[in-house]
């Protein structure tokens, strides 16, 4: 039987979205006739509303109506508007014991020797200042042909940003950026790391190594373009050094461990309409599986759960975990209000071209990556993930500073949604790409790893997609390359979060 025209996500919704382009006439449901062409991804109106009454989607609030609006409407930012209304938040109210399973799953990866798991195998070259970028830069591409000799190194990652100089010495800025870099320089996924500074910038290596705990060794060697003596000196003299740790490097071997040992960074970008109802919600299956496995998933871009956190409080598994969402809630509040900024200045452009209408709308899409189980527990911005299930992490909404905050948290495995087709790459971590629909999955088939089109077209449920992408996430754990390994993308995403001001 042929799917239907619209996909109905709830019988109390006074929306549909559209599977395919609908015309104008076509009758979608019983009594509702689109009264105007509806595209792809986008909401019909299947009930009547009055100017200022609520649009539902998923049960929830998702704007409302800025002027009376017919059956059969296309409703997009033409017609439907953020308003305030109260949000039950609930806490701890939907929390249950957790169904971990029996015999849990594992998959290949390497034991360090401080006990944790790694997923790949890199030489780090992490800068403390953007005037150490070029030189990060010179040494990977010196130690590149190297690596020939070395098939157990996955590559050498410049890790590049525009701080660490032009800011305070002190601070939530400088903790910030210091908590980032050394979340980096101590992941799993990193065999050996060099620090690399220029020597006058306001983030020294000394203070950061002192503020982060960080020791300097045979694997971590901090350096300074200065004291070395130039670039030429500072080039030759890392390359030299990391020469001699290659051998200890590559000599890794995969062994089995348990798929509790996995933390899986949650990311979203370039969504659509059909975010929300196939890859998100597949994604939180998969999240669901992994967690009564024994493994942790962060959930993070607070500015995107803005207008769902109630269905976050409600997951709470005690009222202090739910007040720490509500609390970073009120601070980008806060934060917009100092800066001029609003809340509602997502969904982007290429969202609205996909169907979303608002913020409301894109964030109870964006949660549904976190899938069912109790929220256990909410971390400041690139802090140690340390709990097992599914977290939160405080982060921005733009996708390549919330990856760097989870994978400083030690996410050593990511998966992305995208609609519209985001290319994200996020070395040292694995990017696994998830497409919403069939048609993106068709046009950009190089660039994504699933296609979760086939929950829109009605070929699997949620359930079955989110078994296929838990083992896809095992195999890549395991060392099967994703799409954007194998065209090398991950060397320039690495973006630390600027709260204050460059001075």
């Amino acid at each position: 039987m042929a799917a239907p025209l619209a996909i109905r996500l709830h019988a109390a919704d006074n929306v549909v979205v559209a599977r395919m382009d609908i015309l104008p006439g076509t009758e979608v449901e019983p009594g509702a006739k689109a009264t105007q062409t509806i595209p792809a991804g986008h909401k019909m109106l299947t009930r009547a509303v009055k100017l200022g009454e609520p649009i539902r989607k998923y049960n929830q609030i998702i704007g409302f109506a800025t002027s009376d609006l017919a059956v059969g409407t296309h409703v997009h930012t033409h017609n439907c508007a953020m308003g305030d209304f109260e949000r039950d938040y609930a806490f701890c109210a939907d929390a249950r014991p957790t169904d971990y399973v029996a015999n849990p799953a594992t998959f290949q990866g390497y034991r360090r020797a401080d006990g944790r798991a790694a997923t790949r195998n890199y030489i780090g070259i992490v800068t403390t200042v953007n005037c150490s970028a070029a030189t990060s830069r010179m040494i990977a591409a010196k130690l590149g042909p190297v690596l020939d000799a070395y098939p157990n190194i996955d590559g050498v990652v410049p890790l590049t940003h525009g701080g660490g100089c032009g800011m305070a010495a002190s601070g939530l800025e400088m903790d910030v950026l210091r908590r980032t870099l050394a979340g980096y320089t101590r992941h799993p996924n990193m065999a050996a790391v060099v620090v690399l500074g220029l020597g006058c910038e306001t983030n020294q290596i000394s203070g950061l190594m002192h503020a982060e705990g960080l020791k300097e060794g045979p694997k971590l060697i901090p350096m300074a373009i200065q004291e070395e003596g130039g670039v030429a000196k500072t080039v030759g003299r890392a390359v030299s050094f990391l020469k001699e740790l290659l051998p200890e490097a590559n000599n890794v071997k995969r062994e089995p461990i348990p798929a509790s040992e996995l933390i899986l960074a949650l990311q979203c970008g370039g969504s659509d309409g059909y975010s929300g109802i196939s890859a998100n919600p597949a994604l939180g299956a998969a999240v669901d599986l992994l967690v009564r496995n024994g493994g942790s998933a962060v959930l993070s871009e607070t500015p995107e759960i803005y207008g769902a956190e109630h269905l976050l409080t409600r997951r709470a598994v005690n009222r202090d975990v739910g007040e720490k969402i509500v609390e970073r809630i009120k601070w980008w509040e806060d934060h917009c209000a100092r800066t001029g900024g609003e809340m509602n200045n997502n969904p982007s452009p290429g969202n609205k071209a996909g169907g979303l209408t608002t913020i409301l709308e894109k964030s109870l899409g964006a949660v549904a990556k976190g899938g069912t189980t109790n929220l256990v527990d909410v971390y400041k911005y690139a802090e140690p993930i340390t709990a097992k299930g599914f977290v939160y992490m405080d982060t921005p909404g733009y996708d390549p500073v919330a990856a760097t905050g989870q994978v400083a948290g030690g996410a050593n495995v990511l998966c992305f949604t995208t609609g519209r087709g985001s290319v994200f790459g996020c070395k040292p971590t694995p990017s696994i790409k998830l497409a919403t629909n069939s048609a993106l999955w068709r046009r950009m088939t190089d660039d994504m790893d699933i296609n979760c089109g086939t929950v829109v077209d009605g070929e699997e449920s949620i359930q079955q997609a989110g078994q296929r992408i838990f083992d896809l996430i095992l195999r890549v754990a395991s060392g099967e390359q994703t799409k954007s390994e194998a065209m090398g993308i991950g060397d320039d995403e690495f973006e630390p979060w600027k709260i204050g001001a460059t001075m």
